[in-house]
């Protein structure tokens, strides 16, 4: 598609939900759809700010940012935006990148949730009887009385907590980059996992994918949880070395419910899949009910600062 630069002094802005589905966007821009299909729906060069698509692959939301000379804002609908730090060099100097904290809280507190109970209660071999139409009834773990230990506690850790404050849990202990105090009790440093990690029932990992935390989730990380815990991951795949954990489990001492893999999609014949006491769903953490009106939410508010010139929220990069 050859496009041409739109009017003198055109200010575009790229969303990739349709302009007339958000209420209250603000005047002074020309609103466009683009959600990831291969023509552009203007010149890139017209575009100030550039809303990525969601859940489209690192390459294509990418393509379009070499092109957006005068861009001024990229704000990502994902808390994650490691995929769009290959991005940052091209963008025009001052540039910033917004990441997207608070908009999957809920959706991604829910699955934590849910992958825990269905974990402990066994929920995926009672599914399997269901379909063999058998009755596999039996004594099975609850959640109250368990101890666990979330790693990575901003907005989304705090949600979990939320969901776990009424299921008579003994104890919940935090742990994120930096220590700190919160209402609920003290959130350790990351140098505190050795000491944490023995006590915990339930692992669940909702921490930032950093160079930090690659591979985190490893050998030692695992051989200090105890025999019978369950790993829950809602973060990111590359936290947990897969190689580490598959004899963990195999072996019955460890147990996991997992959103993120690595590698992922995880592929068909891959040993997880039908490893004992693991429980795989297919990232689906954010994409839920929750997800539009929380987004629309955040272009809305994020564009209504950026109109006005105020300094925008959840920024993480600037370019240089």
């Amino acid at each position: 598609m050859t496009t041409t630069h739109g009017p003198a002094g055109t200010r575009d802005v790229w969303l990739p939900i349709p302009p007339d589905e958000i209420d209250g966007l603000p005047e002074g821009f020309r609103y466009l759809h683009w959600d990831a299909v291969p023509e552009y729906p203007a010149d890139p060069a017209d575009c100030v700010f550039y809303a990525v698509p969601y859940m489209k692959d690192a390459e294509t939301c990418l393509r379009p940012l070499p092109l957006m000379c005068r861009v001024e804002a990229v704000q990502a609908l994902t808390a994650g935006i490691e995929h769009l730090l290959p991005g940052l060099p091209s963008m025009p100097s001052g540039a910033r990148l917004c990441n997207a904290r608070g908009l999957h809280d809920a959706s991604t507190a829910e699955l934590a949730l849910t992958l825990t109970l269905a974990a402990l209660r066994g929920i995926p071999d009672f599914v399997r009887g269901q379909d063999a139409e058998e009755w596999r009834a039996g004594f099975q773990p609850a959640l109250a009385d368990k101890s666990v230990l979330i790693v990575g506690y901003g907005s989304i850790g705090s949600s979990i907590e939320d969901r776990l404050t009424p299921f008579e849990c003994a104890r919940v202990a935090r742990i994120a980059r930096t220590a700190r105090d919160t209402v609920r009790g003290p959130v350790h440093p990351l140098s505190a996992l050795s000491a944490l990690l023995p006590d915990a029932d339930v692992v669940i990992l909702a921490t930032p994918l950093t160079d930090e935390t690659r591979g985190l989730v490893g050998r030692d990380f695992l051989a200090r949880m105890k025999d019978g815990a369950l790993l829950v991951n809602v973060a990111r795949g590359a936290i947990v070395d897969t190689a580490a954990l598959l004899p963990e489990v195999t072996s019955g001492r460890l147990r996991a419910a997992l959103d993120v893999t690595d590698p992922e999609p995880l592929p068909a014949g891959h040993p997880l899949w039908h490893a004992p006491g693991v429980l795989i769903t297919p990232h689906v953490g954010g994409p839920s009910s929750a997800f539009l009106p929380r987004a629309k939410r955040l272009l809305r508010d994020q564009l209504t600062l950026f109109a006005a010139g105020e300094p925008l929220r959840n920024v993480v990069a600037t370019a240089g």
